[in-house]
């Protein structure tokens, strides 16, 4: 699970810094902090001269503009200058501002970017582990699973493993929100998919949906509506409804389609995203500054949820007072759409060893008792190659 900390509390007010003086890991930071404010006040131009050589942070979101998504983005990138004491000043960038959707990672790599904001369902086009970075069909179900599975399970230590051989250092995991189908045409069941042209993010979620008789195809963020309003495809996942609902879809496509009530999202119920930097870049913080920037995600993994959660129950009325009909998938539906997914699973789990190391962590929590997604006897015919 993620910590409660509010590292905010550290650079407000002087009765917040008392509460964060009860954390032992950060008694050294409050300390030099002190030093640094004092510093600061007895000569000025020092704190000038901190701020002019602060490091700057060309980072991109996934999020387009003008959606509850972006503008949470924004406020907590103009948030980390002020909470470092302006060591790391973020300038954030939309999605497509400097790299297309899908070459995001490889501009951080390469330097192009410093860091990113990323839907890591794009990740499997780099490495085949990254299947398992955020939702996948009938997977983990759930935020708080996953904070399990990172947490208890391991899965995060994997994860920084995975974004270090990428040229990355993984600063946090973020949650979003569920998925949506919006469709021209009613699908009310497993077998309307059949013969659907669906846009997917590609990787297992995709496969999924083209095993059961579906045309996917892949497109950006920027395209999806032009080719549902131009007819070009049937259906889409997409993001939540609030976001989706900003953009417009309510406008060119007449459904939603959801799963049961059981499991509302089928194919992509956790779409996590991430906030990661640059090894170089990373490498340049100070080690306070390295812990605090791990805890300014998680703080703002809390803030980006609770903002479209917010946006999400405003938006689903708007959608009914639009003529939008939602439709739920059956239990039934749910059953075949599993019996699909969990053969691609373990394909996917089976690429390379870091994938198998991963899922690992993702079985060893659908098989806790708390969180039963899967019992041994519904996996009993796979092997994990590890």
């Amino acid at each position: 699970m993620q910590d409660d900390k509010q590292p905010s509390r550290i650079l407000t007010s002087t009765g917040e810094a008392t509460l964060c003086r009860r954390e032992p890991d950060r008694r050294r930071f409050l300390k030099a902090a002190a030093v640094g404010s004092a510093a600061a006040v007895a000569a000025p131009w020092i704190g000038n001269v901190q701020a002019q050589e602060g490091i700057r942070i060309r980072m991109q979101s996934s999020w387009q503009p003008g959606t509850v998504g972006y503008r949470t983005f924004e406020a907590w990138a103009k948030g980390v200058v002020e909470s470092t004491s302006g060591e790391v000043n973020i300038e954030p960038f939309p999605a497509g501002a400097v790299a297309g959707a899908f070459e995001v990672a490889d501009a951080v790599r390469n330097g192009v970017l410093d860091g990113q904001n990323w839907f890591t369902v794009y990740w499997p086009g780099k490495m085949p582990a990254g299947v398992f970075l955020t939702a996948y069909p009938m997977g983990l179900s759930l935020p708080h699973q996953w904070d399990m599975m990172f947490g208890a399970y391991g899965g995060l230590d994997i994860a920084k493993d995975l974004y270090r051989k990428q040229g990355q250092e993984l600063l946090g995991y973020v949650h979003h929100d569920l998925n949506l189908i919006h469709s021209k045409v009613p699908l009310r069941s497993f077998d309307d998919f059949d013969g659907i042209k669906i846009r997917m993010p590609g990787g297992i979620v995709a496969e999924t949906f083209a095993a059961m008789g579906a045309r996917t195809t892949l497109l950006p963020g920027s395209e999806v509506y032009p080719a549902l309003e131009k007819g070009t495809i049937d259906a889409a996942d997409f993001t939540g409804a609030a976001v989706n609902y900003e953009l417009g879809f309510w406008q060119v496509a007449d459904y939603i389609i959801m799963g049961p009530p059981s499991t509302p999202c089928l194919h992509q119920s956790v779409d996590l995203m991430d906030i990661a930097v640059n090894r170089r870049v990373f490498e340049r913080m100070s080690s306070q500054t390295q812990d605090l920037m791990h805890d300014l995600v998680a703080a703002y993994s809390r803030e980006h949820y609770a903002a479209i959660q917010k946006a999400n129950a405003e938006a689903w009325p708007k959608y009914r007072e639009k003529g939008v009909e939602i439709i739920h998938l059956t239990e039934e539906d749910a059953t075949r759409f599993r019996e699909v997914a969990i053969p691609l699973w373990f394909k996917w789990a089976n690429k390379d060893p870091d994938a198998a190391r991963l899922f690992k962590a993702h079985l060893d929590t659908m098989m806790d008792p708390a969180v039963a997604l899967i019992t041994p006897e519904d996996i009993k015919d796979y092997e994990l190659n590890i």
